[in-house]
């Protein structure tokens, strides 16, 4: 057999169910909450995800169109470039010299985008036709100590292409001298000569048009008529002004930018800017100097693949695309701010997610309307319960349900007061009330506390009381005492009793309050301020106006729970006190509006504008007399 249960077990069982209380509408809608949210979790993780791929997947359409266009501009210049290289008769000087010129400039003429393009052979010839300074084709002869140079100068090669091509071509005058200038010294021919395959050159100046060009030099190794070996480099040089036009599609196109960056990390084409990058510089500052900055902590992984990656910058988060472009050693950045570019699909997720969450609201607010329907009549029948426990049985309410539980518990509840108000009849019912009540006893206690202590008063008020007639005082009265206390709680007073027309105003009490000199004497300047507008208010009415007398102290006080055993109140009392409202009272003899002690000017640090009454002020009711300032206001200091 079980043994007894042990003393006291009872008692913990009930112990542990008063500290664990739910109903059960509570538990229903608790397990339905847990469950939705978990739903509306996961449906807001996934929609997020698929927003950022959308995202991601836009922001690169955007950047493969503009590296597409940069790529197909360079394979315009590449393929021309290796068609005259290709050429068989090709040769800047001799029988094929004239030839090769009207191929050249018929090269020139129909590609707008190439600034010149020219072949240099071996032996220091070279033939070239120019697009600036002016049109021209220049040749260079080249002897072992100088060399000779001849410039055909043409019609602009962007002239109407349906007229005489002869004319197009013609030469209106021709200059030549001597020169040392050797085309074998030349930048793009020694890098061609030494790769021995095309080869994109860097970024240079080009003098004539004081902007950024790059030379494309392919070499053609070939024989001469003798048999000779022979080494031809075809050179076309283009302005990075065309490649600005085209990073700037994805600006057009959209809310990001796109810039190239040459192999040596400078800028050689933006779209951020409308200008023409026209001086090699360093990706310093706003958004690219932050996406760089970036690619550099990566590495060679950073520079040399293609990459994605978001980027924080200035409170905004932008995405980022980067690509090599194949045989430049470029890379093609771009960035489109990611609330730009998913701002409308992150706002209707986000409504998405409020509506789903309003829905649930509903369904949960109905559910506990539903649940009310059960848990209400069991609340109602404890209250009952417990007002038969503290044996109040007169005027027991009835609990009406169609539940038949709660039927039944209503009917023992109703048969319990009955027999405890017939049992009643033979105990004394004050005696037991009491004897429950004694185990919750709140008894008086205080404990010192710093405070700052505040009395106003309305001058004259006696005077203004009986010219009035009391329904128009009482109102005057509501409003400036609404004024007054909202002005002391804005600045952590807390009003400790109105006495007749006066209030009493404690900071640093029931709580600490740092500062609380200061708080008062700002609050007492405020109330000053506001109290004009209500007289004001009150003169265009005809009404008396009120002007308030206050006076501050700081000390120790007996703050706390005070008074009898069935009759408490919170107060503070003390010297503080006293000292507080005889300053306030010290008003009318100097004429003054607000007097403060010594202890609360000191609190003050010399942060508002003070006078110091001079003679020391004797206090009704005190032996010493007392040092006291004058608060000024505003206007007064």
């Amino acid at each position: 057999m079980a043994g007894p249960l042990p003393v006291g077990s009872d008692n913990t069982s009930r112990t542990r169910m008063r500290r664990f209380r739910v109903d059960v509408g509570t538990i229903i809608c608790a397990v339905a909450l847990v469950q939705s949210l978990l739903l509306v979790a996961f449906g807001y993780w996934a929609a997020e995800r698929l927003v950022s791929r959308v995202g991601e997947s836009a922001h690169k359409v955007n950047h493969d169109r503009v590296e597409d266009n940069v790529l197909a501009f360079l394979a315009k210049t590449e393929a021309l470039v290796r068609a005259i290289a290709h050429t068989p008769s090709l040769h800047p000087a001799g029988q094929d010299g004239d030839q090769t010129a009207e191929l050249l400039w018929t090269a020139l003429e129909q590609t707008p985008e190439l600034d010149s393009i020219g072949v240099t052979s071996d032996d220091g010839h070279q033939l070239m036709a120019l697009r600036q300074p002016v049109p021209a084709v220049r040749q260079v002869l080249r002897d072992p100590t100088f060399s000779t140079e001849t410039w055909e100068y043409k019609q602009p090669p962007d002239s109407d292409g349906d007229s005489d091509p002869r004319q197009r071509y013609a030469t209106t005058r021709i200059e030549a001298f001597r020169s040392d200038d050797d085309p074998t010294k030349d930048g793009e021919y020694l890098q061609a000569e030494k790769a021995r395959h095309a080869v994109w050159t860097a970024p240079f100046l080009l003098p004539a048009e004081k902007e950024l060009g790059v030379s494309h030099a392919r070499p053609s190794h070939r024989r001469d008529d003798e048999g000779a070996p022979q080494t031809l480099v075809v050179a076309a040089d283009v302005s990075l002004g065309h490649l600005s036009s085209l990073v700037r599609l994805f600006g057009g196109t959209g809310h990001g930018n796109s810039a190239l960056l040459s192999a040596d990390h400078h800028v050689i084409a933006r779209g951020d800017q409308p200008h023409v990058v026209r001086v090699l510089e360093d990706p310093q500052g706003g958004v690219l100097g932050a996406l760089h900055a970036h690619m550099l902590a990566n590495g060679s992984r950073g520079w040399t693949e293609d990459t994605a990656f978001t980027l924080d910058h200035e409170g905004a988060r932008y995405r980022v695309q980067t690509s090599l472009i194949a045989g430049t050693g470029w890379r093609l950045v771009s960035w489109e701010p990611e609330d730009a570019l998913l701002g409308g699909l992150h706002r209707n997720v986000l409504w998405s997610l409020l509506l789903t969450l309003s829905f649930l609201a509903i369904a949960l607010f109905i559910s506990l309307r539903l649940s009310k329907l059960v848990t209400a009549p069991i609340e109602n029948l404890s209250r009952t319960a417990r007002r038969i426990g503290r044996l109040e049985l007169d005027d027991l309410p009835l609990e009406k349900s169609r539940v038949l539980e709660i039927q039944h518990l209503n009917q023992a509840l109703d048969d319990s007061a009955r027999s405890l108000k017939a049992f009643s009849k033979f105990v004394p019912v004050d005696v037991i009330k009491q004897l429950i009540a004694d185990g919750h006893t709140l008894a008086p206690s205080g404990a010192p506390r710093r405070i700052t202590a505040m009395f106003t008063d309305v001058e004259g008020f006696t005077t203004i009381s009986e010219s009035m007639e009391a329904d128009v005082l009482m109102r005057q009265l509501t409003e400036y005492f609404n004024l007054a206390t909202g002005v002391f709680a804005r600045h952590g007073g807390v009003v400790d009793k109105f006495m007749g027309d006066g209030i009493m105003v404690l900071w640093g009490a029931p709580a600490d309050l740092p500062d609380a000199e200061y708080q008062a004497c700002v609050a007492s300047l405020e109330l000053h301020a506001e109290m004009n507008e209500l007289n004001q208010k009150w003169r265009d009415e005809g009404l008396h106006e009120f002007r308030t007398r206050i006076g501050i102290h700081t000390g120790l006080a007996v703050a706390g729970v005070l008074g009898s055993s069935d009759r408490l109140s919170y107060t503070a009392l003390g010297d503080v006190i006293n000292v507080a409202s005889r300053i306030e009272g010290t008003n009318k003899q100097l004429g003054t509006r607000t007097l403060l002690s010594e202890e609360t000017f000191a609190g003050l640090q010399g942060r508002l504008a003070t006078r110091r009454i001079e003679e020391l002020v004797e206090l009704r009711g005190r032996q010493t007399r007392m040092v006291l300032y004058e608060l000024l206001e505003p206007t007064q200091s």
